[in-house]
């Protein structure tokens, strides 16, 4: 049975990755495509879409990496690290900001927990899925936990994605859209992380993250 769950989530997650990199992907051969039939006249635009497209490609597998796959789970990466990747995302369609200092305290000053860029990066994907019009995404931490608060107009989570996030939905009931939810919660809970969600008003959203003991 456990075999069965898991692969309906992976094949949820391969889904949810796929449909956000087809159109960028896309996009790229597209460009290549044109370019190859037009030769010089293609023109700037066409070489600027390539270059937009591929560095939104890029960016969007950097950080799906660091989200779900075994290396984020590296005590080496750094906050200064995931700053700078999720900088990368959300710079090309300019609708999200980040305001966070990386180099300042972020956990125990002795010892950087488990996984730690792995949650960070998770829940900065979350707080983009929380801000459909855009805005501006603030994180506050100290050693016991971090506060990424996400504000900006209909800043929030839609229900269901609530209930994956909380871990309150069967895996009968996730889709693509829910999946990144629920993977929140398990990766959370695989390393000992405490995750609320909450604050929703229609202009701020929070989620909160209590690191291990």
């Amino acid at each position: 049975m456990s075999s069965e769950i898991n692969m309906t989530v992976l094949e949820l997650l391969a889904s949810k990755i796929c449909h956000d990199l087809i159109s960028p992907v896309g996009a790229v051969a597209n460009g290549v495509e044109f370019l190859e039939e037009m030769g010089a006249d293609a023109g700037e635009e066409v070489t600027d879409l390539i270059a937009y497209s591929a560095k939104q490609s890029s960016s969007k597998l950097q950080a799906y990496r660091m989200a779900y796959g075994a290396g984020g789970a590296d005590s080496a990466i750094k906050p200064e690290d995931v700053h700078k990747l999720f900088g990368a995302l959300i710079e090309l369609d300019g609708k999200i900001t980040q305001h966070w200092d990386p180099y300042s305290p972020i956990g125990p000053a002795h010892e950087r927990p488990p996984a730690l860029a792995k949650m960070m990066i998770l829940g900065l994907l979350t707080c983009i899925e929380a801000l459909p019009k855009g805005g501006d995404i603030h994180l506050e931490a100290d050693e016991t936990s971090l506060t990424m608060t996400a504000k900006g107009e209909n800043a929030g989570l839609k229900p269901l994605s609530v209930k994956a996030h909380s871990g309150d939905m069967s895996i009968d009931g996730l889709d693509p859209k829910l999946v990144h939810g629920y993977m929140v919660h398990q990766i959370a809970q695989t390393y000992g992380y405490g995750l609320t969600c909450g604050g929703e008003d229609g202009s701020h959203f929070e989620l909160t993250l209590s690191l291990p003991a």
